[in-house]
């Protein structure tokens, strides 16, 4: 099954003001989604139509919260969001997708390959059984868990030292609140909710940044 997915034209210029001279890889990302990770359940039909601004994009604007040069993890990444957005975005970043199922990691490893990501690794594995294998300076993670359970998934691959970022929904002032004893526990330093892509996109997304360690 091929569908072609044309962004609309606010779509469009928010994608190549995020993309820049990489939107060509980009739009081949969006393919792939719309084609083989559909066929494979990895998104369903409803999502293609707002592949664009509910997925890609969404998560994309997310990228320029990190620093230059960065290790980042991606816990669950699924069909590459957050991930491989931020790896076409930023070819400064080193990117490891953690994902525990093999028919996923199948399809992330052909899309990394087509598109050639060489700062991609895909590590088949769930994140409290990667802790040993890896040191991030930022964690991300979209649609894993609550918050206070993602955190004890997510938190103890900084190693003591670096930043969460969780992208959530309207809710997320709410997790924050029923998280905050474990936040604590886990050594959170600071914990607070922002919006990124405000002057890009239409509906600006809404991400939890969890700072552990660092200047007090």
């Amino acid at each position: 099954m091929s569908q072609e997915v044309q962004p609309t034209s606010d779509e469009l210029r928010a994608a190549r003001e995020v993309f820049g001279d990489r939107m060509p890889v980009a739009e081949r990302y969006v393919q792939h989604l719309a084609t083989s990770g559909m066929e494979r359940g990895l998104l369903g039909p409803r999502e293609v139509p707002r592949l664009w601004s509910r997925h890609v994009l969404n998560c994309a604007v997310v990228a320029d919260l990190i620093r230059s040069d960065a290790n980042v993890v991606d816990v669950g990444s699924g069909a590459g969001l957050p991930g491989l957005t931020f790896a076409i975005a930023r070819t400064d970043l080193e990117l490891t997708l953690v994902e525990p199922l093999e028919r996923r990691c199948i399809w992330l490893s052909e899309v990394v390959e087509d598109l050639e990501l060489g700062n991609v690794t895909i590590l088949r594995s769930r994140a409290e059984q990667a802790v040993e294998l890896l040191d991030a300076d930022v964690v991300t993670a979209r649609a894993v868990s609550a918050l206070g359970n993602l955190a004890r998934l997510t938190v103890p691959l900084l190693h003591g030292e670096g930043e969460v970022l969780a992208i959530k929904g309207r809710s997320a002032v709410e997790e924050v609140e029923k998280a905050t004893k474990v936040l604590r526990k886990l050594g959170a330093r600071n914990t607070e909710v922002i919006t990124v892509g405000n002057t890009v996109l239409s509906e600006p997304t809404t991400v939890v940044r969890i700072s552990v360690g660092g200047p007090s």
